[in-house]
């Protein structure tokens, strides 16, 4: 499990620098610099993220894939569809309500995060 979420993790590093280019050399003209900002902001978590995502790949290596340690990947990688996703979709359509669903991403963002510090709180 720990070599799929590097596997994973790196696959989603690689689509943030693509992503990322993409509206740096060709979107920007399009839409603009406001939604471009909201776009990028898509794309730095997104990176973020899928470097977490390694992370904790590597972590479940070296100390075991805690259920836990689980959950946080899984978290991170739906963080980013959501998250990053509805603000790439929000900046290139310019549909509003597509920005209710950004907080959910930044829920499970958080959450993720919350279960790798759990884990390595927990006692032994």
């Amino acid at each position: 499990m720990a070599k799929k979420w590097i596997g994973i993790g790196s696959i989603l590093v690689m689509l943030s620098v693509m992503i990322g280019a993409f509206g740096a050399h060709m979107l920007e003209p399009i839409i603009g610099e406001d939604k471009i900002s909201v776009y990028e902001t898509g794309v730095q978590y997104h990176m973020i993220h899928a470097l977490g995502i390694i992370l904790i790949g590597i972590i479940m290596k070296v100390f075991g894939e805690a259920k836990l340690l689980v959950w946080s990947a899984r978290l991170l990688f739906i963080g980013i569809i959501l998250f990053s996703g509805s603000l790439y979709a929000l900046s290139i359509s310019g549909l509003g309500p597509l920005g209710a669903i950004t907080p959910l991403g930044g829920v499970c963002f958080i959450a993720g995060w919350i279960c790798l510090a759990t884990t390595a709180f927990k006692k032994e």
